[in-house]
């Protein structure tokens, strides 16, 4: 697989260690309202090409630092921490996962991006104060391996319900959803499907069926799949991962497949969105919003999908050959209001480790 994905995805880990990056050209580490300098706090799985960084700089003048700090809910303590007093300008990551969080703790300063009218009113979550700006979306879905269901004559599953069936037994193997983004995600489209009390026995029947649980996604995908190009040695044909896997897979082919060699159960799917903000008592707000703005503009919009493994927010954006060849929009995928995770999230983790572990 494509080592950017890995990357990104091993970033998303819940609790991995944290620690510091500058990119662009500037060497100040602090921004002020007259500094030429604006400080992006992100997490690790950030990316953008230098062209584009650069890009902003010959139209704005302002350089980008960007500092990322761990992992996205590692970054976004460490925002909550700092409050009114940031380490940066924007802070670019939180998702809606964990956005009321954010917005709870009175994070970020309203601001109306320009081009948000190009971003689809399912991905503003904000809508009506603008604190955060849509700028990228993904899925969790299961994967699966094309050959061994070939192989086997047998139809891959495309919905939570296949899953739970004979046909299908000791064959899915997921992450942990204490430890890992993934394992959050898929829990979370469960309960999204099921409601409050059904995703439970939803899951006492997938235990049934012999769901294996591991600790992340790099041992999930790279040890326990048979069809990751990367590893390909497990002996579980379905996975817990994401809508852009299968383009990922085939990325540094030289000679690329009619095919990707692994396909998405598009009924099992759940919808990350992330989000940036102007931080309350930023150095540099007029350099932040033009940042957000930039965030937002299509020259990096079309950027992020063979940085970072999503898709823009923006409507109006081109996706790759890459992704229109071997990626599969998801049209219908589970979706939870921000303001539920928050207040059902660790309970709902308590209840699925005493069901599953």
């Amino acid at each position: 697989m494509n080592s950017q994905l890995r990357r990104a995805i091993s970033a998303a880990l819940l609790g991995s260690l944290a620690l510091s990056a500058l990119a662009g050209c500037g060497e100040d580490t602090k921004s002020g309202s007259d500094s030429k300098t604006v400080t992006l706090v992100t997490h690790d799985s950030f990316a953008a090409s230098k062209a584009v960084l650069k890009e902003f700089t010959k139209e704005t003048g302002y350089k980008v630092r960007v500092q990322a700090g761990g992992d996205a809910g590692a970054a976004v303590n460490q925002a909550i921490l700092s409050k009114g007093h940031p380490q940066g300008d924007v802070f670019f990551g939180v998702d809606n996962t964990l956005l009321s969080r954010a917005l709870d703790n009175d994070l970020f300063a309203p601001y109306t991006a320009k081009g948000l009218d190009k971003v689809p009113a399912a991905l503003r979550l904000d809508r009506a104060e603008h604190r955060v700006t849509p700028v990228d979306f993904g899925d969790i879905c299961v994967n699966y391996d094309r050959k061994y269901f070939a192989d086997k004559k047998l139809t891959p599953p495309r919905t939570l319900d296949d899953l739970t069936r004979p046909a299908y037994k000791n064959l899915l193997v997921t992450e942990n959803a204490a430890t890992s983004s993934p394992g959050l995600g898929f829990l979370l489209a469960t309960a999204a499907k099921y409601g409050d009390d059904g995703w439970k026995g939803y899951w006492k029947k997938l235990r049934t069926n012999g769901v294996e649980v591991v600790d992340g996604w790099e041992q999930a995908y790279y040890d326990r799949f048979s069809g990751s190009a990367g590893g390909g040695k497990g002996d579980r044909p379905l996975v817990v991962s994401y809508a852009s896997s299968p383009p990922a897979e085939v990325a540094d082919a030289k000679s690329k497949p009619a095919k990707a060699p692994t396909g998405v159960a598009t009924g099992t799917c759940f919808r990350q969105v992330e989000f940036a903000g102007l931080l309350n008592g930023a150095g540099n707000t007029k350099g932040g919003k033009a940042l957000l703005d930039f965030l937002l503009s299509k020259r990096f919009q079309e950027d992020v999908p063979l940085n970072m493994y999503v898709n823009p927010a923006r409507e109006d954006a081109e996706l790759p050959e890459l992704f229109t060849r071997y990626g599969v929009r998801i049209a219908d995928s589970a979706t939870l209001a921000p303001q539920k995770i928050a207040k059902n999230r660790e309970s709902w983790v308590k209840t699925w480790s005493s069901l599953v572990l």
